[in-house]
């Protein structure tokens, strides 16, 4: 599938959204992708995250790690279609945590999964825990950067589509100056 092959799936299926977002990011921005729209019917998952797979097929990695919960959903399915294993990280009071009895061992290779990349903030997170455990992080995955090329990570980095949208600071919006109502899909509270 070509990116414009896959984001026509996203626009198919509601989850390729324009209006005015807050992201977890805090940034403003005009376009929202809702990944759990297309995840929500497996056999697209698949045949989208298959191309995936073709990029990183070769990379030695025991684990793949996604932060809650926007990953969730999509790190399981690019580890099960890799027959490897998938956990994920989540927030314990503000802070990106492994929970649910996960662990992660000394030494233990991982590539970290994320459906959208806008800053990287939380793709950054989870690479913090899964260091803090002892792992070597062996490459970052994700569905959609929307970052612009800027997502500047210091692994090995492999998107399946890029795409620049409007990501605005939020005293400097111009959607907040037309007056557009604000509205926040993902689900980090933002303080």
């Amino acid at each position: 599938m070509t990116e414009e092959q896959i984001l026509d799936v996203y626009k198919r299926h509601g989850a390729y959204l324009q209006g005015h977002f807050l992201l977890s990011s805090g940034l403003h921005s005009d376009t929202y992708l809702q990944t759990a729209l297309v995840m929500q019917y497996p056999v697209i998952a698949e045949s989208i995250i298959g191309e995936l797979v073709k990029k990183v097929y070769d990379i030695n990695f025991d684990t793949v790690v996604s932060p809650a919960i926007g990953g969730i959903r999509f790190g399981y399915e690019f580890a099960r279609l890799l027959r490897k294993r998938a956990i994920f990280t989540e927030r314990e009071n503000n802070e990106m945590t492994l929970r649910r009895g996960f662990s992660i061992k000394p030494g233990e290779k991982v590539m970290i999964a994320e459906d959208v990349v806008t800053t990287g903030k939380s793709t950054m997170e989870c690479v913090k825990v899964a260091l803090d455990h002892g792992a070597e992080v062996v490459g970052i995955v994700c569905m959609i950067d929307r970052s612009g090329g800027e997502a500047n990570f210091a692994y090995p980095f492999f998107p399946l589509v890029r795409i620049k949208v409007g990501t605005y600071d939020p005293s400097d919006c111009p959607l907040c100056k037309q007056g557009l109502p604000l509205v926040k899909p993902g689900s980090r509270k933002i303080v």
